[in-house]
Parts: structure tokens; sequence; C-alpha cells
């Protein structure tokens, strides 16, 4: 399947309201720009084929508790699932296809794992975006327990939640509600393309952040900080006439920026290209 066959499909995914949108394929559609020979179905019967397992492995009682300790048995002693702390930044931990053949990744590639293999076994689970690392728990109203499914499905209570984000941050931090708000299937995929943005940023291979801040701004358009950096992205590639459009519109939705001033010289300086 070819490039812009993947990216199509994924824009097909997104349409769709959002409570709608399979995450699992929108994934792996993702994975398919990197990756355009593999087949997405491939991955959802191995999907499949973990939770007829797991089903198998399930306690006659079905409390939460239970149920997450029959997952991460399953999960994480089993098939050997596990967070990739020796090398976070390597983008395999973000395409989806990787982290079910390695059986490794970061929090929101392992959450969605976990979150797959609970909706196939009636146990529906929902992402939890916490600042610096992404959580999950059960899709249960007033419910407050949290699994972090990068550390082997560890259950988490709010002050443990707490704990965790100071030490994410080295200091004393509050925990706000927002903190553990339920995040919407399109957030949810633009959390790991950002997480590829930033990857591929930092490797320096621009045509590859162009294509992840594409995608995220076909999940949401009016993103200015998104418009800005494509804009910046098409300047470095020597794109000229889509950065001037993409900076112009940036300066437009957000006069004020910080940047602005720096927005508007490199917009004087490809003004003179032009002329």
């Amino acid at each position: 399947m070819n490039f812009s066959s993947a990216r199509q499909y994924f824009y097909q995914e997104i349409q769709q309201p959002d409570e709608s949108i399979n995450l699992a394929k929108a994934a792996l559609y993702i994975s398919q720009e990197e990756y355009p020979d593999i087949d997405p179905e491939e991955y959802l019967n191995a999907l499949d084929t973990m939770a007829t397992e797991l089903e198998e492995r399930l306690p006659s009682s079905r409390y939460p508790l239970r149920i997450i300790q029959s997952i991460n048995q399953y999960l994480y002693d089993e098939l050997g699932f596990t967070g990739n702390k020796g090398d976070y930044y390597d983008p395999r931990n973000s395409f989806f296809n990787d982290v079910i053949e390695r059986r490794t990744g970061i929090p929101i590639t392992l959450a969605l794992v976990y979150m797959e293999v609970g909706k196939r076994i009636d146990f529906p689970m929902v992402g939890i975006g916490m600042p610096g690392h992404f959580l999950i728990r059960p899709d249960i109203a007033d419910i407050e327990i949290f699994v972090d499914a990068f550390n082997g499905g560890e259950v988490m209570f709010p002050q443990d939640c707490q704990e965790r984000l100071s030490q994410i941050y080295q200091q004393e931090v509050t925990l706000q509600p927002e903190f553990l708000a339920v995040v919407s299937n399109k957030h949810f995929l633009a959390r790991m393309l950002t997480n590829l943005k930033y990857i591929y940023l930092q490797k320096q291979d621009l045509e590859k952040t162009l294509s992840v801040v594409e995608r995220i701004l076909l999940l949401f358009p009016g993103v200015s900080l998104e418009i800005r950096d494509r804009g910046l992205l098409y300047y470095q590639l020597g794109h000229f006439t889509q950065a001037v459009e993409d900076l112009q519109g940036y300066l437009s939705k957000v006069p004020d920026a910080e940047d602005a001033h720096v927005i508007q010289q490199l917009l004087g300086k490809l003004g003179d290209n032009n002329d």
C-alpha cells in the first residue's frame, strides 16, 4: 500500500464521529506511512487472538481489579510486553505494528494495546492524558483506578498519580482534575503523532516531521502552533510559497504571539527572495 493511500485511509477514519474512530486502525494507518507494505488486518487479527487467549484466563468473578490482574499477567508475564526504558525515543515505540511485533513501546502505544485487548473482552478502558505520562482507566463511572501500561500495568490511585507527576517534573505538583481527564480519540491520536514529531525533529528528519504535522492538522485543522511549525518546515525544505501562506496564516490567527516579530522577519526575508 503506498504513501498516499495510507494517508487517505487515516483521513477517512478520523472523519467519523469521535467515539466511532477505531484507534487501532488509525494507529496502523499512521504506521503505514513508515511501512507501506504492512497489512493492518494482520495486526488487528493479532489483537483478536490475544483477546481470545486472555478470555480463557479471566476469573469467574469479573471485578475490575481481578480483570486488570488477569490482563497484566497475560500481557506482561506471558507475552512479555514491556516499556522501552532503554531507548525511549526509538521511533519504533510509536508505530503500533512495531509495538505489537516487538512487544515494547512507550506509555501511549502500550496503553493502546491494553485498551484494544480490553475492548475485545468487554472491559472497555479509556485514555487519561496525564501530563508527561499517559495512563488508562476502566470506563466505569466514578471509578478512580488508573493503570500504567508502561510499567507492567501498575494500578494507581489519585495519590499515586500526584507522586508520579512530582517525580516527572522533579518538584511538588498539585494534582488538577484536568490532569486525569479522559482524552478523546482524536486527542489520543494527536498525542501519538506529537511524540513522533519531536522524535523526528531531534533526528533533524524534516520530511518526516512535516508528514507528522500534516496529519496532526488533519485531526485539528485550526491549531495555530502546528500551522506555524508546518510553515517553518516548508521554509527549511525550500517550499517558500507554502511557507509564506502558513506563516501569514499563523500571524493572522495569533497577531500578538511571542514569536510574531521573528515570524515577520522571516516573512520579510521570504518576500525578498520572491522579488
